[in-house]
């Protein structure tokens, strides 16, 4: 076994002691729980999200009057009932036909194009977090790589339209690199933590993009100089659409390039030298510089590739289906943002990660005030503050995986201890 390969296998498995008398330590038990907490934590903290998200959901539908008394719980199962028909997730039952089923393919559609880009914002956060980065830019790294795809998008417009979106798309990943890699120069040769870089970097993306799609700006359309919204991309750069109608967002080729991205993760972080050292980093940032590794080095390539995935996710929904870009739509992104809450529901892995983002991109479009269904039993001005609500609980109780992990096994805990023996009676004497 090479010297790297022992490195990277203590890194992920450290050899215990053997012998009757070892006892594993405090530290070494909890160890062992929150990787056994891999699967039970986010089921459990999403669990107890919702209970809580119902409870808020019952207050706000309190009986009046004559109304019976179980009406809340009743509101709150049509309520989240109305939430799983609004995610389109309904079409897999072969008993939903007609209109219904119609309806439940194209809300399917919606949950599934804003899953491909939480994917990509996902793996943002993950990346930098295997490094030991909160990356919290992901916002500021989307604004860029959805700007530099409006740019290429209405440029270029004799390109063949493979390679127009090709190069669209890589453009916005090179932006978004190079965005994210400022945070990580900063830290490398700075010390300056790349919590507070990320969210200065986040606003200067935001005013940046803001003036350029402004009255006047260099980006703003060429038909209508009343209006601060970018041109239209050209024909020839949108992504196909295999599933849906176009013209009302259909669902694109990005959803497959999104489930390749979760591989390609695992491949740099688990199969490259780069993912190795970017591991013993976030591992021991000490260990890892004593035993050669170029911290610096980590640290500005862990954050370039991150903002790599963020600047992908702002090209998917500008080539996918947006097609433009305006002063409004800058003003009003969070999915950075709820990139984070994914990478922390999906325990920064591969497989948990495209999880997270398929339960979020349902719970944000079930809840949205198209939803008919969710509109006859909860206040539609409420709907979008149910999801919000749901998001933070599920960063609370992720944040909180010790805790959990400690009531999940009290139980096993005092079962174990069982009563006391009874001291024998010359012990007593003595």
């Amino acid at each position: 076994m090479s010297g790297e390969d022992q490195l990277d296998h203590e890194l992920e498995e450290p050899k215990q002691p053997h012998g009757g008398d070892y006892a594993p330590s405090v530290a070494e038990r909890l160890g062992i729980a929150q990787r056994a907490g891999g699967v039970i934590v986010p089921v459990i903290t999403t669990i107890v999200a919702f209970l809580i998200g119902g409870i808020v959901i019952a207050a706000t539908n309190l009986p009046h009057g004559k109304e019976p008394w179980y009406h809340p719980i009743s509101s709150t199962w049509k309520a989240y009932k109305g939430i799983f028909n609004g995610t389109g997730l309904n079409w897999l039952f072969p008993w939903v036909s007609g209109s219904d089923r119609v309806n439940a393919a194209f809300n399917l559609q919606q949950t599934l194009i804003l899953t491909t880009t939480l994917i990509f914002t996902g793996l943002a956060v993950s990346f930098a977090f295997r490094c030991g980065l909160f990356n919290i830019g992901g916002n500021g790294q989307y604004i860029v790589g959805a700007t530099l795809s409006i740019w290429v998008g209405a440029s270029f417009t004799n390109l063949n339209p493979f390679l127009h979106v090709v190069f669209a798309i890589a453009v916005a990943g090179l932006g978004g690199a190079a965005w994210a890699a400022i945070a990580g120069w900063l830290k490398a040769t700075r010390g300056v933590h790349e919590v507070i870089s990320t969210i200065m970097l986040n606003w200067i993306a935001v005013w940046t993009a803001s003036y350029l799609f402004s009255q006047g700006g260099p980006l703003q359309n060429s038909t209508n100089t009343a209006v601060p919204v970018s041109n239209d991309i050209a024909p020839g750069a949108h992504l196909p659409v295999f599933w849906g109608n176009p013209v009302l967002s259909g669902l694109h080729v990005g959803f497959f390039i999104a489930l390749a991205m979760p591989v390609l993760f695992w491949v740099i972080l688990n199969r490259t030298t780069l993912g190795y050292e970017v591991r013993a980093t976030g591992f021991n940032v000490d260990a890892a510089r004593y035993g050669g590794i170029n911290v610096n080095k980590s640290y500005v390539l862990a954050m370039a590739i991150s903002g790599t995935f963020a600047g992908l996710a702002g090209s998917m929904d500008i080539l996918g289906w947006q097609f433009r870009f305006g002063q409004i739509d800058v003003s009003v992104v969070n999915i950075g943002f709820i990139g984070i809450a994914v990478a922390l529901l999906g325990r920064n892995s591969a497989i948990g990660i495209p999880i997270g983002a398929l339960l979020f991109a349902g719970l944000v479009q079930g809840t949205s005030t198209r939803n008919p269904a969710i509109q006859q039993v909860f206040d539609p001005s409420l709907a979008g503050n149910l999801s919000g609500i749901i998001q933070g609980l599920v960063l609370l109780f992720v944040g909180a995986d010790v805790l959990i992990l400690y009531i999940w096994n009290a139980r096993r805990k005092l079962r174990a201890a069982g009563p006391r023996p009874a001291k024998p009676a010359a012990e007593g004497a003595a």
